[in-house]
């Protein structure tokens, strides 16, 4: 029986111009779905996954493609499931400060209507206007925040999820505290789709700030920035952004979006504080004398327009260095905040040996730092030895007490480096509960493990 037959009243295609475009994500890597189907309901969703279960036929939910590790990029002839009309804000219950919503919902558009009465999700991906919050919680994504709220699995509660045999399986409870047997909500953040489709997500929230204060903080020279990060930090202050962009990530987005931002100094800090309005300016203050005894420059945004437009400006990144090279080579790895002056040491190190340009920017308040290898896939030398490089950058982090990854995932381009940082015994059990989950290895297949 054909897909058609079997799940009528569901949108689907099997057209070849939806199959190209649902074949690939930000990665860059793409393959030929059989088909693509766009579930309205978790019953829709249980009704596909019946169908693919007993025909042995992979399965690869997907929200916005907005991944860059492949985690949306289906097996040949696999089935796509994509969650664009499973888009709702299901409840907001303010008075248990958590919110009920579909894996398809933009996480910028969940951020607007929170703000609207007096509420926020913290977790703010750069790409917030066009990732889905099903992605988000595949991926544990993060965001600037990131230093001072966490990421997305502090704020998941409870996930309503399809199993690959299409039963219903519900993880995590309603409430703030809850310790009845494993944490499989957590299991699930993170999994990329190989366990389970998600269909519905209670997520925790937190009323919005009284007030923000944001500070563009220019450096002369590298160290001095990485060194600004660990002497704010040792302060006693836990900012709510502690974003780091170098001279080729400012230089990169001045072209590509300008507003302003000084293209000779060698590190920019975009910095906010948030709470209340006496206890903040106190800390902008000692960050910004911090700073100026490390030889930066200080200047604090003037209102909500100006502060729009650094994050405007941070948010343009990515696609900025896309706009120069489509083809460059995106990692995220993850040191010890402490250690971040000794990762860019090495990374301007492996430049400067290799040639080859490489662009930073990242949460460096967390240690997360952005690494663009900028080569040119169509020049097979230079970018056999980008791809060289990234395991040199990899022992590096580990070597310094760092993960591979911080927010992107495995997915299909870093499953190769996973032994790296995860043992034998460790990565036997990791396939154990992949196994148990999903013993015919239809759900996201090949990724994560090679």
């Amino acid at each position: 029986m054909k897909l058609i037959e079997s799940l009528p009243h569901i949108k689907l295609s099997t057209e070849p111009e939806d199959l190209i475009c649902y074949g690939f994500d930000a990665s860059g890597l793409e393959a030929r779905p059989s088909a693509i189907v766009w579930p309205e309901s978790t019953e829709d969703v249980v009704r596909v996954m019946k169908y693919a279960y007993d025909r042995n036929i992979p399965v690869v939910p997907r929200g916005a493609g907005t991944g860059t590790t492949g985690g949306a990029v289906p097996q040949s002839g696999a089935i796509i499931i994509s969650f664009e009309k499973m888009n709702k804000i299901i409840d907001v219950d303010t008075e248990n400060l958590n919110v009920i919503c579909e894996p398809g919902l933009i996480n910028g558009r969940l951020q607007r209507n929170l703000e609207r009465i007096g509420y926020f999700y913290p977790p703010d991906p750069a790409s917030m206007n066009f990732c889905t919050i099903g992605g988000n919680v595949a991926e544990n994504a993060g965001g600037p925040r990131a230093i001072k709220y966490g990421v997305t699995r502090d704020y998941v509660m409870e996930i309503e999820s399809v199993l690959p045999d299409g039963k219903i399986f519900k993880v995590g409870v309603k409430t703030p505290k809850g310790v009845v047997g494993y944490d499989l909500a957590r299991l699930f953040v993170g999994s990329e789709g190989t366990l389970a489709i998600f269909t519905k997500i209670r997520l925790k929230i937190l009323p919005v700030p009284e007030e923000v204060i944001t500070l563009l903080v220019q450096f002369n020279d590298l160290e001095s920035s990485g060194n600004a990060v660990s002497e704010i930090i040792n302060a006693k202050i836990i900012p709510r952004t502690l974003e780091f962009m170098d001279r080729e990530a400012i230089q990169a987005v001045e072209n590509f979006k300008p507003v302003g931002l000084p293209k000779d100094v060698a590190a920019v800090l975009l910095i906010e504080l948030d709470g209340h309005p006496v206890m903040i300016t106190k800390d902008a203050e000692k960050v910004a004398e911090i700073c100026c005894h490390l030889g930066a420059e200080v200047s604090v945004a003037e209102d909500e327009i100006a502060r729009s437009k650094l994050w405007e400006t941070r948010r343009a990144l990515s696609p900025a260095l896309y706009h120069i090279s489509p083809t460059k080579i995106n990692e995220d790895i993850v040191v010890p905040r402490n250690k971040i002056t000794d990762m860019l040491k090495r990374l301007r190190a492996h430049s400067e040996k290799s040639g080859i340009r490489i662009v930073n920017f990242g949460h460096a308040g967390d240690g997360n730092i952005h690494v663009n290898i900028m080569v040119d896939k169509n020049n097979k030398e230079e970018y056999e030895k980008g791809i060289g490089l990234v395991e040199h950058i990899f022992k590096d982090t580990l070597e310094l007490g760092g993960t591979i990854s911080g927010e992107h995932g495995i997915g299909l381009t870093k499953a190769h480096y996973m032994g790296m940082e995860i043992a034998e015994t460790e990565m036997s059990i990791m396939k154990s509960i992949k196994h148990v989950f999903d013993p015919k290895n239809i759900l996201n297949p090949n990724k994560i493990f090679t």
